[in-house]
């Protein structure tokens, strides 16, 4: 059965992380040059294999002793927040190859790579794994980074740069780096108290 809490966490936190991220302005730059609906569903299926690595390598993580896994997801939860507050505006469209030509294949697939490159070992990739280690809900945590990082691809790719008008980039990291401390201090706390 699926935590609606867990899941609905784990959207919070993912989105926010990845709302900043490179890729968002990758999948941005790819949209603005072919068909949406291509693009994302080459976008939505690389950030569904990062999900499921992610949510495996959490669940592996239970197997290990809860107060040395508290510590860990708390450590890295630190580390996260530390990454997003400390992490430097790259200024935004890369050099993103396009694909020759405008095939459901060839569009899909060239945004199917870039995300699987570009997003492999990622903070979020690293997140979910620590909420998959941290709820022991492997199912509500894949649920909910997915849709979050499916969410970020589509604004992303259908109006990232009019979302980035009213919303400052500079809040949103601040709000996620903010939500991984308070998570932090509460896995370390949990380990040392537990």
């Amino acid at each position: 059965m699926i935590s609606f809490t867990v899941t609905a966490l784990a959207f919070g936190v993912v989105f926010l992380a990845e709302l900043p991220d490179k890729t968002a302005l990758a999948g941005l730059v790819l949209g603005t040059r072919y068909r949406a609906s291509y693009v994302f569903a080459g976008v939505a299926a690389a950030f569904a294999v990062h999900v499921a690595l992610a949510v495996a390598a959490g669940s592996v993580l239970t197997l290990l002793p809860h107060r040395l896994v508290q510590a860990m997801v708390g450590v890295l939860f630190l580390a996260g927040a530390l990454v997003l507050l400390l992490k430097k505006d790259d200024g935004g469209e890369e050099g993103v190859r396009a694909p020759a030509d405008q095939s459901f294949w060839k569009v899909s697939g060239a945004g199917f790579m870039l995300i699987l490159v570009a997003e492999f070992g990622d903070l979020t990739q690293i997140m979910t794994a620590n909420l998959a280690a941290r709820y022991d809900d492997p199912v509500s945590v894949g649920v909910g980074a997915v849709l979050a990082l499916w969410s970020v691809a589509a604004i992303g790719i259908l109006g990232g740069r009019t979302l980035m008008r009213y919303v400052p980039l500079r809040l949103i990291t601040r709000v996620a780096a903010g939500l991984m401390l308070a998570l932090s201090a509460f896995s370390l706390y949990e380990a040392v108290a537990g």
